[in-house]
């Protein structure tokens, strides 16, 4: 599964392609430093195929890699960050 990243100047989303259908994560930029992730939306064509994990691991990954934190205003994610402790470095609560 592909994920790109579309940047705005407030925020953007994670988009993954599979299967003809797209999932995405949406988020705000409320700083460099800070991201504000909002929203998950897989369509039912592809539920039960770790779209929605993928794009979780996706964005914890980027945040890594740019240095910055996340407050998990989506309820997914948020689930996603409680399961997996390892996360925690990039969370912001």
């Amino acid at each position: 599964m592909d994920i790109i990243n579309e940047e705005t100047r407030s925020g953007g989303r994670y988009l993954a392609k599979l299967e003809g259908h797209e999932g995405e994560m949406t988020y705000s930029r409320t700083s460099p430093q800070l991201i504000i992730i909002d929203h998950t939306g897989v369509p039912d064509a592809l539920r039960g195929k770790g779209v929605g994990v993928a794009l979780a691991l996706h964005a914890v990954d980027e945040a890594r890699k740019g240095g910055w934190k996340i407050i998990p205003l989506c309820p997914f994610f948020h689930a996603q960050a409680d399961r997996h402790p390892d996360w925690q470095d990039v969370i912001k609560h």
